[in-house]
């Protein structure tokens, strides 16, 4: 599943994000709190799940992608240093 999920996240050709590896995460560790275009605030993920994912800082920018997935979706954010101000860049059913 590893290297198929790399594959679908390279596959989006997202400027500047260029998958090598995926890690197991816990969804506590990786369930950031995204605030709507309405400003209603909302998480993604689950805390008690582990997900596949990874960090990828985006190229001349102070910012880093962040990756997660499972077997029903992608998703891939976008944040500064230690997780502040996420956005989602793409939240997508496999």
């Amino acid at each position: 599943m590893k290297e198929m999920l790399i594959e679908e996240f390279n596959a989006l050709e997202i400027q500047g994000l260029r998958v090598n590896d995926l890690n197991l995460l816990n969804g506590s560790y990786v369930n950031l709190e995204y605030t709507l275009t309405n400003g209603q605030s909302v998480k993604l993920l689950e805390d008690n799940r582990v997900y596949w994912g990874n960090q990828i800082e985006i190229p001349d920018s102070d910012r880093c992608y962040g990756i997660v997935a499972d077997d029903k979706y992608l998703l891939v954010c976008e944040y500064g240093c230690n997780g502040d101000k996420p956005q989602i860049v793409l939240y997508k059913r496999r």
